[in-house]
């Protein structure tokens, strides 16, 4: 059996310099993927951490407060990460702006924002 090579022309191929000239002019859009990424993993982890214990009987369960326990933890999340977070914002941020060519934060310095 023969293997032949995709054309170059069927593959949806994009020219990465070009993106990372944008990117550079945005070191807010860097941030802002950076903590939006770790509130999303802090929020996993409150799901998982949840998983782990017995459910709550005093307010009835259900899945209206399925739902709306899983809005909370996204929102301890949030603030969490607005908070400071537990630093994965910061690191990848760093990564990708050393990736990417943008201004890097210092390591070791929490933004105020």
């Amino acid at each position: 059996m023969e293997v032949k090579p995709i054309p170059d022309n069927a593959l949806p191929v994009t020219d990465l310099r070009a993106q990372k000239s944008a990117r550079e002019q945005n070191p807010e859009q860097i941030k802002k993927v950076a903590r939006e990424f770790e509130a999303m993993f802090v929020s996993m982890m409150l799901k998982s951490m949840r998983d782990t214990v017995g459910k709550d009987t005093l307010t009835g369960g259900g899945k209206g407060e399925e739902t709306f326990r899983s809005l909370l933890d996204q929102e301890y999340a949030n603030a969490a990460v607005q908070g400071g977070g537990i630093g994965l914002a910061q690191t990848i941020e760093r990564e990708l702006a050393r990736t990417y060519g943008a201004p890097a934060p210092a390591k070791g310095v929490r933004n105020a924002d």
